[in-house]
This record gives C-alpha cells, structure tokens and sequence, in this order.
C-alpha cells in the first residue's frame, strides 16, 4: 500500500491482485491498478475567493466554535452540584475544577497507560532501539518475543491462549485457501465476543471488569489481522513454508504497539516494510528529534484533551436527557462540538504514540485523524478519520465485491456491506445500526449528487450561469446539509440514539 500513499488523496487506492501471484512481495514489481486509474479524473482545483471575504469566514467559524464552548462551560459550572451527585465527578487535575469521568474510552485506556502500557511501550522502544543497532537480525523475532510476553502479563496465560487458539484456527483455514471459508471461520471467532456464557467463564478470569475489556479490545482488534493475513494468503499465498508464514502472523499479531487499539495496518503492508532494511542516516540524530517533537505533541494533545473535560462536563450531561432538554441553543451547540472535538483529541492520543514507535521501527502507520472542524462530508469522514480502517474496508470488502467497478447496485451492495461490518464490529448494538445506516444513506447521497453534478448537461448549464466563485459558494452551501447530518450521526455514535433524537427534535424540528 506505501505505492498508494503518493496518489492523490481524492482517489481510493487499491492494489488488484493477479491470478498466479505466487509470492506477496512480488506485488511490488506489477504495475498496481487502482480505482484511480479507473476513475482518472483530475481534481478540480479551488476557484479563488476575496481573502475578506475567506478572513470573514474564518473569524465566523472560530468565534462560533469559541462562543459555543464558552456557554457549554458556563452551563456547566451552573448545574456542578447537580453533575456531581448523580455522575461523581471526580477531584480536578487543575485547582477549582472537577473533571468528568464519564467517557469510558479516555478513562480506560489512561487507567491502564498509568497502571502498565505506557512502561511497556517504552520498553517495546527499548528493544527495538537495541535490537535494530546491534543485532537487526533479531529485530522482528525480538520484538515479537517481547509483545507476546507483553500481552500475557497483561491479559494472563488463559487470555493469551485464547488469541492463540483463534490465529491457530484462521491459519489452519487460510491454508484452504477459500476466501469465503476465511470469512466464515473469522466471522465466528469474533461472534464469540456475543456469546454470554462464554464472556461470563472469560470474565471469571480476573479480578477487575477492566481487565475483561482488554481482553474483548484484544480480540476484537486481533480479528482484523487474523482477516488480513488469511485474504492476503488466499489471494496471493507464499511460496515459503508454512512455518515462515506463521512467524511472520505471530509477529503480525503481537506487534505491541498496535496489539490493543490499532491503528489497523494490513498483514502485506506490515510484512513488506518490516523486511526493508533500516537507513544508516535514520539511527540517530533524526530519530531522537522525531521522537522528541512527536512526544511533544502528544503530550499537548493529551493536555487539550484533559483540559476539556475539566471545564466542560460534556460526558455527563449528555447522559441526562433533562440536561439536554433545558440547554440554551448556544450551550446545545456547543455540546455538540464538544463532543466531536474530544473524540478526534482523543484518538490523536490513542493513535498517535503507536503511530510514533511504529515510525521508528520503520512502518508506515495510517494518517493520523483529520480535525472533525473541517469534514463537511460522510466520506471525506469516513477516508480521513481512521485512514487504517478505512483502507482495510476497501481492500477486504468494497472491491472484492465488486466495488464501483459492476454499476450502482455492485456499488451500493458492497457499501452497504462494508458498514454492516464495522457496526458488528463496533458491537451491533441498536444505536451503532442506526448510526451505520446514516452512513450508508450519507455516503450513497453524496456519490449520487456528485455523479449528477458530473453530467454534461448539469455541468455546462453550471457554467454558464454562474462564476467560478459562485459555484465554490453553492458547493459550500450545499454541504452545510450534509455536514448537518454527518454531525448527527456522530452524535448517535457518541452518545446513542436519546441524544441524536433530542438534538434533531430541538436543532431541525423546533428550531
């Protein structure tokens, strides 16, 4: 996929494989073919505006966002006493606020960095750093060793051998060589998370409930890869041995940094860019000032991300239907950009330190997330946010299954597949498949009023009666709908249907 990364951005790349492809890294001396290729069109570029007329837009948009919070915050201070006897919030970093607790993912995963996962991130670095300066052979089976020892002192001896017994299977079946068996066999290992009795004898393993969920983030991530290796076999199967492969899926799979949370890289792209040899000039001075500036940001990030849940309760108000109800219109909004503003903080935390150690092992990790503030469409959404996932997606099911390559209903069949996975994926729980039908519904909207606009007829009467900095206007106009309904169903992602339903009663109901 690193050929992919210098195509342009407005493409979804995809590298087709070829009947008799005989070894995954002979991929690299075919000419990929992409959707790119396919849909060869040259991105349109911007039509100029006044720069008043854009510094007017800027000082709108950042004095909305501004305002918003300012009232959010204000709403909150007021109704403290109340927040804290119903959620307990908890003692502040900073003096004279509280903090709000209620987000699960920024409370789990900073419980555990505290507790162990930071120490053993410095450590995979550690071992990384030695093993690439003194013996780089023994690099990928030390770090390997080192993320396999990892998970079993935190996930214990029966957690890590229920990982084994799943990448056991799906290896067993990828040997087939059937992709449709490949799929059946992963789909089951991963309904095991569902299946009660079965959670209650794993939950009877440890002492904490925390501990069960890193255990479910563990082999539901896991999964991914398990789909990864076995399609990337199937398609195109090694010539080595069996053993090799394996090897090469027990590193694939307990790489530490992206064992528990991702980013999702796929098994080929994993496996091509562990062979290349490291560069002389990348072992000492560029990699301590990388580490350091990177550092830095993730720390700053960390810091924005705390700092809005001490002044902003965002959490717990929007778990209390009454709050939401009686929010001034300025605070409602502003609880809505919170909440999409702290889920792109967070993952710029979440992603960002195993995206930095993975770049000094000398992997590509996915683009970090784009700011949610700029996405004005469920595609761009879906392309810019978790750019791994979003690229697992297309190569494991929208192309396979046809893609946009066999007309709309290929198109939207494949789609709506491809969001059907990630809501099961996610949980399938009732407000992720609403959340996943909007989507669905956005992503096929936009595709189809872009195929509209596209025509000759529509296009040349465009062109005739109206400037080119008009039409960039009607095209921003146009999006503010479509940016309307992709903050609504992040909403619904973020805090279930009661919110998505009272911010579309209050917002595009009452007004």
């Amino acid at each position: 996929m690193n050929e992919t990364r210098t195509k342009k951005k407005e493409f979804i790349t995809f590298e087709c494989w070829r009947p008799g492809c005989t070894n995954v890294m002979s991929l690299r001396s075919q000419a990929p073919c992409t959707i790119a290729q396919m849909t060869s069109k040259p991105k349109a570029q911007l039509a100029p505006l006044p720069w008043t007329e854009i510094l007017v837009y800027w000082v709108l948009s950042f004095g909305s966002h501004l305002y918003s919070f300012y009232q959010l915050h204000r709403f909150s201070k007021e109704h403290e006493a109340g927040l804290q006897r119903e959620f307990q919030l908890e003692k502040g970093l900073f003096k004279g606020y509280k903090r709000d607790p209620l987000d699960f993912e920024w409370s789990f995963w900073t419980e555990w960095a505290k507790k162990s996962l930071l120490w053993t991130l410095i450590g995979h670095g550690v071992i990384s750093r030695l093993t690439a300066v003194f013996y780089p052979k023994l690099r990928v089976p030390a770090l390997t060793i080192y993320g396999l020892l990892a998970a079993s002192s935190l996930l214990g001896i029966k957690g890590v051998c229920v990982l084994l017994v799943h990448l056991g299977l799906s290896f067993s079946v990828a040997q087939l060589r059937k992709p449709a068996l490949s799929w059946a066999c992963n789909l089951l290992l991963l309904s095991t998370l569902y299946i009660q009795p079965l959670q209650e004898i794993q939950r009877g393993w440890y002492e904490t409930e925390e501990e069960h969920y890193l255990l479910l983030f563990s082999v539901a991530v896991c999964g991914l890869r398990f789909i990864s290796f076995s399609l990337e076999h199937c398609w195109c199967p090694l010539d080595r041995g069996g053993g090799v492969q394996l090897c090469w899926l027990f590193s694939y799979t307990f790489y530490h940094p992206f064992f528990y949370n991702g980013p999702i890289i796929t098994y080929k792209d994993y496996v091509e860019q562990m062979r290349r040899p490291a560069e002389e000039s990348d072992r000492d001075e560029s990699a301590f000032s990388y580490l350091v500036l990177k550092s830095g940001r993730i720390i700053l990030w960390w810091g924005i991300a705390e700092y809005m849940i001490h002044v902003m309760y965002m959490h717990s108000i929007q778990s209390n239907e009454t709050y939401l109800e009686i929010l001034p219109p300025w605070a409602l909004g502003g609880l809505a950009l919170a909440l999409v503003q702290f889920f792109y903080v967070k993952y710029l935390v979440l992603f960002g330190l195993p995206s930095l150690l993975a770049t000094l092992d000398k992997l590509v990790p996915p683009k970090l997330p784009r700011c949610v503030s700029i996405m004005y469409s469920f595609t761009g959404m879906w392309r810019h946010f978790d750019e791994g996932l979003y690229r697992w997606l297309i190569r494991y099911i929208y192309v396979p299954l046809g893609g946009s390559r066999h007309g709309l209903l290929y198109k939207m069949f494949s789609t709506g597949l491809a969001f059907g996975f990630v809501c099961l994926w996610h949980g399938g729980h009732d407000y992720l498949q609403y959340w996943a039908l909007m989507n669905w519904a956005g992503v096929l909207v936009e595709n189809g009023l872009k195929s509209v606009f596209a025509s000759s007829l529509i296009r040349s009467f465009v062109e005739q009666n109206f400037s080119p900095a008009m039409t960039r206007r009607c095209i921003a106009l146009l999006s503010a709908f479509s940016t309307a309904m992709l903050i609504l169903s992040n909403l619904v992602f973020l805090g279930g249907i009661h919110v998505g339903r009272i911010f579309w009663k209050r917002v595009f109901t009452q007004g």
